[in-house]
């Protein structure tokens, strides 16, 4: 038999306000976050905006499905990301609306 581990998906919030989304296997994700600040590859996202502090965590039973929400996640903006840093999940829908405007195809 195997030890099945958490998958994580996880939102940081950089020193220059910039966030930064990310998945983890393990047991807690705070490990995670102090790879992070201890700046293991400089070639990360986060290596030149350190300190970082956790501002959401999500547990998955899966390591696929956090891997596709973090995925999702990365792709939302900036207003989307702080509602699921607030918990205010009712909020997406009305924020993934289009607010930009589109020339009209009609010929009328």
């Amino acid at each position: 038999m195997y030890d099945v581990q958490s998958a994580w998906v996880y939102i940081l919030r950089c020193a220059d306000g910039m966030y930064y989304v990310g998945s983890h296997r393990g047991q807690d994700p705070a490990v995670r976050v102090a790879e992070h600040n201890a700046g293991l590859d400089a070639k990360a996202f986060t290596y030149k905006r350190r300190p970082v502090e956790l501002v959401w965590a999500g547990e998955f039973q899966f390591i696929t499905d956090a891997i596709a929400f973090e995925r999702q996640l990365k792709g939302w903006s900036r207003a989307k990301k702080e509602a699921v840093i607030r918990g205010d999940w009712e909020a997406l829908p009305s924020l993934a609306l289009c607010r930009t405007p589109r020339p009209s195809t009609s010929s009328g």
